[in-house]
């Protein structure tokens, strides 16, 4: 049963990312038809197709390999310099250059000369490259505030879920007492599992991050009002002074960061909660801020990915995941022990985290990335604009041809990072709990 429910959840990861890609290039294809861009194909996959049909001008298809997409436009890059698509160098970086040219115009066809991409206006172009990206982040935004919504994130509650027995550093990473330590505050005070907190120190408090504010500021005597057995009863601790988990300014704890504050000594319940809809978009702008951090971060983690690949180092929580990884993340969750709908909506929440990262990934101004294309257009309409601005002839159409060795490299750095990332992902998987 737990293989078959394996294979289930990476099946249906398998198809949530299909969806995922026929969505972004769906963004690309409708843009550029608007704007008349001929379109010759539109495929989700790479390598050998599997099946296809042709639909007007443009092929519709499906290829083998899941692991992205495209759309075939015409005209992606302007002529050379003299107004010639096809020549030849000796050079081996001109002659990307000149290759990438070619292809841009391998299809073309009489009455196809108002139909090219680069002859479209740079915010049209604009339009149409960054139509891929959005439509991810739509797709991301839609099912992540659906189901905040609708079915809620686990969050902390004021109620005891149990006691600490003794002060125990949390920077010790241990939870059994040991001779000498002294007894935890909470435990001291009387406060029992299933305890409600309602009152700290006098002030009222009806959720985790207020109360636990409280007490990391407290270092002393402390009242403790409790809702026990229908009735409030208020309980005397003495708060000690103990190194605790740092927290950001979400409320979250940082990994192997530690501060001095109060400690009272409990373990708060924890519970599902829907949120409302600013709550959702407050948090969804949250993700997208860490999402921001984390690709800027992606340099920095390549020496953790090495050691966990090749090495006896540990798979950090935080560390990249590919596809392979995230369906085999899909195949765990499928064998959760928990409710169906629990199961569905972690399910949908790795679909929308991947619509996420596809949306922040193309953003990223480097060719051959959507974001590069669309800096290529932005550099090119302010150059116009400064040129009319200084009544100097207008210097015509962006070649980003020009900087094809360079996507290239770029394309061979990802390549590398891709395959490093599938390694780790096959020997030393990230794990859910």
């Amino acid at each position: 049963m737990t293989i078959l429910l394996t294979i289930l959840g990476i099946v249906l990861f398998v198809v949530g990312l299909l969806i995922s890609i026929a969505w972004h290039e769906l963004g690309h294809l409708s843009t550029a038809k608007l704007f008349g861009i001929r379109v010759p194909q539109y495929m989700v996959g790479f390598g050998p197709t599997i099946w296809s049909r042709k639909k007007g001008e443009t092929e519709y298809g499906i290829k083998a390999i899941p692991a992205g997409g495209y759309i075939r436009m015409i005209g992606m890059f302007p002529p050379g310099p003299d107004g010639r698509i096809e020549a030849r160098s000796t050079s081996p970086w001109r002659g990307m250059i000149e290759d990438a040219r070619s292809a841009a115009f391998e299809e073309l066809e009489p009455g196809d000369e108002d139909r090219l991409f680069y002859t479209r206006k740079p915010w049209k172009r604009v339009i149409v490259m960054f139509a891929g990206p959005f439509m991810n982040l739509i797709l991301a935004v839609v099912i992540f505030i659906g189901l905040a919504m609708s079915f809620g994130f686990e969050t902390q509650t004021t109620e005891v879920a149990g006691v600490q027995k003794c002060v125990i550093a949390q920077s010790e990473k241990r939870d059994t007492c040991e001779k000498g330590d002294p007894v935890s505050p909470a435990q001291a005070a009387g406060l029992l599992k299933g305890d409600k907190i309602v009152a700290f120190d006098g002030q009222r408090v009806d959720d985790w991050n207020t109360l636990s504010g409280l007490i990391r500021k407290t270092i002393g005597p402390a009242t403790i009002t409790v809702e026990r057995d229908g009735t409030e009863r208020v309980l005397h601790a003495t708060l000690a002074k103990n190194m605790v988990a740092e927290k950001d300014s979400d409320g979250q704890a940082v990994p192997d960061k530690f501060v001095p504050a109060g400690y009272l000594g409990f373990a708060a319940a924890s519970e599902i909660v829907p949120l409302t809809f600013p709550q959702s978009v407050d948090r969804m702008g949250g993700m997208i801020g860490d999402g921001v951090e984390s690709i800027i971060a992606l340099p920095s983690k390549i020496p953790d990915l090495w050691s966990a690949a090749f090495g006896d180092g540990p798979r950090k929580d935080d560390s990249p995941v590919g596809v392979v990884g995230a369906a085999r993340i899909g195949g765990e969750v499928m064998n959760l022990d928990a409710p169906a709908q629990n199961v569905v909506a972690a399910m949908l929440f790795l679909v929308a985290g991947f619509n996420l990262s596809l949306f922040l990934f193309n953003m990223l101004p480097l060719l051959p990335l959507d974001g590069g294309h669309i800096a290529g257009a932005l550099w090119e309409s302010l150059r116009r604009k400064l040129a009319r601005l200084f009544k100097r002839p207008d210097p015509g159409p962006f070649d980003v041809a020009k900087l094809m060795p360079v996507a290239y490299v770029v394309a061979g750095i990802f390549i590398c990072f891709t395959l490093l990332v599938l390694v780790a992902d096959v020997v030393n998987p990230v794990r859910i709990s």
